[in-house]
């Protein structure tokens, strides 16, 4: 399945105090003739509290036969009707739409109108729906929801873009203005490129609240469950320039988690100049991210460049209290692509802010290789160092930025990474470097440093590039029969440093 056609604080632990034990104690739909219920955002921690301390159950998946057996293009020909969109006629800043199950989409989602602190379902209808050819539920089905999107004016003032979709797991995604479909986050990954396998929590409960006439911001809280975990969490919507999404988690483990990924990101990378080894494709570049961006507790900004491995890479960087980090599509350029449908110069970046401290742990990146661009192959996320213990509370905070690139970055960045044969199994890499901190640089007092852990590197040259308004450091590296090569290498003017650091992992 093509997702782009599908889809057009501190980790410590806290004790907290429940005033409401007993509501929503089934977690999903209310009584028989309840129409609605009280709602405080401690409810939603309160039923993920008491979710981990009992087996994990799994959420209502049983669809009809016809619903079940879908293929994607059959999946695609039931829509949601925009005119009966959550709000529609009520001059509201935020419309909200659904998604219905089937295909990969079975397991059930309840939905929650939040309205003066009392929660109202959302009710299934097939009225909700056009069909075309697929066979239609009964009438009187009650089938739920697989998910929904946020629609609010952010590209025209007589418009409402979709903005944001949660769907599919804990699955999540966002644009600014201008921008189409990229990157997914996700609430938490547990496992990811492990040998056990990995787990994929889901979302089983969503409450939204109502917006003022007059609000910039929409609060969905949600519930997530998986067979290690249970969470609360509550997003605050603002869309945008950049559009942000201040999230609070309340984790609650059912058993010790060694491999926890706080506030983990999905991407694609299939190549680019860096990686073009046994491409045969009429565009220069193809991928949703080119790197990942960290800025770290040192105060150091690392620009790791992405590549699509032979074998599965795992890297990892170790850090306390992170300041940010992120996967960011930095060319914006479309003739960087030449993709008339896809655009992935509209791509947008994902920058995860910590709120609070998050002590030691790494921020860990996982290439996985693929063939083709249909597939999430990048994943990242923040790893604490120690497990997450089980009947634990775990109270994390952060902010995810969904947008451009970092305007106003205090050093000069790379822009491009191009990689190429040098003779005898050497391998020439050009970097080049742009950014404001570059004016008035003195081109006797810039420098190259380049280091590599493993093989030799030569031929250092650092010159300016007028043609691009910037800077270009090249030079050799001969692997010398390693398997791998972590390099790096930063711009500097005597002893001062003009560029962020460029760090990459060679592989044959």
């Amino acid at each position: 399945m093509n997702r782009r056609q599908f889809l057009t604080t501190s980790v410590a632990p806290v004790v907290a105090s429940f005033p409401f034990r007993n509501a929503f104690a089934a977690a999903q739909t209310p009584p028989p003739g309840v129409q609605d219920q009280p709602f405080d955002p401690a409810i939603v921690r309160q039923m993920a509290h008491e979710a981990a301390q009992k087996p994990y159950q799994a959420p209502d998946s049983s669809l009809p036969d016809n619903l079940k057996n879908l293929d994607y293009d059959s999946y695609r020909k039931i829509r949601f009707i925009p005119d009966k969109a959550l709000w529609r006629s009520e001059g509201l800043p935020f419309q909200i739409q659904f998604f219905h199950r089937g295909f990969y989409f079975s397991n059930r989602v309840d939905v929650f109108e939040v309205v003066a602190s009392r929660a109202r379902p959302i009710k299934y209808s097939t009225s909700l729906f056009t069909f075309e050819d697929v066979p239609q539920p009964p009438a009187d089905a009650d089938l739920g929801f697989a998910g929904f999107r946020v629609h609010a004016k952010i590209n025209r003032p007589d418009y409402f873009d979709e903005v944001g979709v949660f769907l599919g797991a804990s699955y999540f995604r966002a644009v600014a203005k201008g921008q189409t479909y990229g990157l997914s986050a996700r609430g938490l990954a547990i496992n990811t490129a492990q040998p056990q396998g990995e787990e994929f929590p889901l979302f089983k409960t969503f409450w939204i609240e109502k917006p003022q006439p007059t609000a910039d911001s929409i609060v969905v809280h949600a519930l997530l469950d998986s067979k290690s975990a249970a969470a609360a969490y509550r997003f605050t919507i603002r869309p945008g320039e950049t559009t942000v999404y201040d999230i609070e988690m309340n984790l609650y483990p059912r058993i010790d988690i060694a491999e926890a990924g706080i506030a983990p990101m999905t991407s694609m990378f299939l190549f680019d100049a860096n990686d073009r080894q046994k491409v045969d494709d009429f565009r220069p570049a193809v991928h949703d991210s080119d790197g990942l961006l960290m800025h770290n507790g040192r105060g150091e900004v690392l620009w790791r460049v992405l590549t699509n491995p032979a074998d599965l890479q795992v890297s990892s960087f170790y850090d306390t209290n992170p300041r940010s980090f992120g996967l960011i599509q930095r060319q914006r350029d479309y003739h960087v692509y030449e993709d008339l449908e896809s655009h992935f110069e509209k791509r947008p970046s994902l920058r995860v802010e910590p709120i609070g401290d998050w002590g030691d742990g790494e921020v860990r990146l996982i290439e996985i290789p693929t063939q083709t661009e249909i597939h999430d192959n990048i994943v990242s996320f923040w790893r604490p160092k120690d497990p997450l213990r089980a009947k634990g509370e775990y109270a994390i905070t952060y902010r995810l930025h969904w947008g451009g690139n970092e305007a106003g970055a205090p050093l000069a960045v790379f822009q491009k990474t191009r990689c190429g044969a040098a003779g005898d199994n050497a391998r020439l890499f050009v970097l080049d470097i742009a950014g404001d901190k570059l004016q008035g640089a003195k081109p006797d007092a810039v420098r190259g440093v380049v280091s590599a852990n493993f093989g030799k590197v030569t031929n250092i040259v650092t010159q300016p590039a007028p043609e691009d308004g910037g800077w270009r450091l090249s030079f050799n590296l001969d692997p010398q029969k390693a398997p791998v090569v972590e390099l790096r290498a930063q711009l500097m003017q005597d002893d001062d440093p003009l560029s962020e650091v460029w760090v990459y992992r060679w592989t044959p």
